[in-house]
């Protein structure tokens, strides 16, 4: 019998989260001035950099989509803020889905080793209907700067911006209304997967939480059976989403395993939350059947994931890098060859890669906990700059940076998700003690 243990968010950390929540915004409102007053300006390298962009876009991008990639739309230092707005919350929502996915994920593989650790990813599937409503808000708000496709004269045949290529993917977006109007089909797949997601995670909590008042196995078959629903609607609806909230960005581009590598980029970066999370209570005395064989089994996950996520990386890279198509190596030339991107495209390998990979070669370094409080924030961040490459690229095109304004925006967002899950995990018993595969995982040993 699992003795009741409940997590206290202490006032203490409620005013540190307060403080990174003040001190992001203080940031942001600096990048936000010095943006506005040019201070997000580049050098004579940037320029350089730009200067040699723009001469490889022409000469590898078709001639009639060359116009495309121009600067339009809103006053930078307000697109930089779009953008950004944008990009932290696919980012941290994707962690929110990963919550609940690494739940399922459990169920449906009957694994009793996590049965200790399940209400860390439950508390962080409290994200998801934050994300859902800020993802629905601020496309209405960004649409116009980000997703170039929204611009209805693309898809007038007497315009002179009018897009064949995109008037071939309009009915993806605009279904069943005609090209260019309202994007009901897009709208609808954004509200239907956050509800689905949304629905699933209630259903399953309520099972969760159910089994600890009544126990029996009962409510596990129930969660077992809700997961393995989930995971076949997550596998087609992870894909899509990352199509239309990152590929779309880019819509004269396209990578068949984007999907892919959307999600290895949200499930190591949900794995280090989780396995931090965990590490963190530890370390302050919860979660005592918490043994070093489990946090073993959360290093090796990140581990192992690291390297799936370069493999990805590897894939899509070296396949459009080989073809050598103009359309397809103009995303990567753009991101290779200009600031900012292109140290932030050489620094993913080191930060999402190499970091990881040595630091947890070794059985003793995944069973350490001071050694993931070390490399878990490093993969967190490293992915932060992994979702900036993929989304700021094309919407900024050569206007992007990283200052102040990013910055603060990051802490922001990270503040507000960790009250949200810390906030949720003081609510819940934090371990399930009526989990019918606790003794498994009490006597687990690798």
């Amino acid at each position: 019998m699992i003795a009741d243990e409940k997590y206290i968010f202490k006032p203490a950390t409620k005013q540190k989260l307060f403080i990174l929540i003040g001190v992001g915004l203080l940031l942001f409102a600096v990048g936000v001035f010095m943006a506005k007053n040019g201070g997000h300006h580049e050098g004579a390298e940037k320029h350089a950099s730009q200067e040699i962009a723009k001469s490889l876009v022409a000469s590898t991008e078709p001639a009639e989509h060359v116009a495309s990639t121009e600067h339009h739309g809103s006053p930078v230092w307000l697109k930089r803020i779009y953008t950004s707005l944008w990009q932290n919350n696919i980012f941290f929502g994707g962690i929110g889905i990963i919550g609940l996915f690494f739940i399922a994920i459990q169920f449906a593989a009957q694994a009793g080793w996590s049965a200790p650790i399940k209400r860390i990813p439950l508390a962080i599937g409290h994200w998801i209907p934050f994300a859902g409503i800020l993802m629905v808000g601020l496309w209405f708000l960004v649409k116009g700067d980000l997703f170039h496709w929204t611009d209805h004269s693309l898809y007038d045949v007497k315009s002179d911006h009018y897009d064949k290529i995109l008037m071939g993917k309009s009915a993806y977006f605009f279904w069943p209304l005609h090209a260019g109007s309202f994007p009901f089909f897009f709208v609808l797949r954004m509200v239907l997967f956050f509800g689905l997601w949304y629905l699933f995670f209630v259903w399953i909590k309520k099972e969760m939480l159910a089994e600890d008042i009544n126990g029996g196995n009962s409510h596990w078959l129930a969660s077992r059976k809700l997961s393995a629903y989930f995971l076949v609607i997550f596998a087609v609806s992870s894909s899509v989403s990352a199509w239309d909230w990152v590929m779309s960005i880019d819509p004269h581009w396209f990578s068949t395993m984007f999907g892919w590598y959307v999600f290895a980029s949200w499930w190591v970066t949900g794995l280090a939350t989780i396995t931090l999370i965990v590490a963190n209570l530890k370390g302050a005395g919860y979660m005592k059947v918490v043994t070093q064989n489990h946090i073993h089994d959360l290093g090796k996950f990140v581990f192992a994931f690291s390297i799936f996520w370069t493999y990805i990386w590897f894939c899509q890279f070296m396949l459009i890098y080989y073809a050598n198509l103009p359309e397809e190596t103009v995303y990567f030339i753009q991101r290779m060859r200009t600031a900012p991107y292109s140290w932030i495209f050489y620094a993913n390998i080191f930060l999402n890669f190499a970091l990881p990979f040595l630091l947890l070669m070794t059985r003793d370094a995944k069973r350490q906990i001071s050694m993931l409080k070390v490399v878990c924030p490093i993969v967190i961040v490293g992915h932060w700059f992994d979702f900036y490459n993929m989304i700021t690229p094309g919407a900024m095109k050569l206007e992007g940076g990283v200052g102040f304004l990013e910055i603060g925006l990051a802490m922001v967002f990270a503040g507000a998700f960790l009250y949200v899950v810390l906030n949720a995990l003081s609510k819940l018993q934090l371990v399930a003690k009526n989990h019918p595969f606790m003794q498994e995982s009490l006597n687990h040993h690798i």
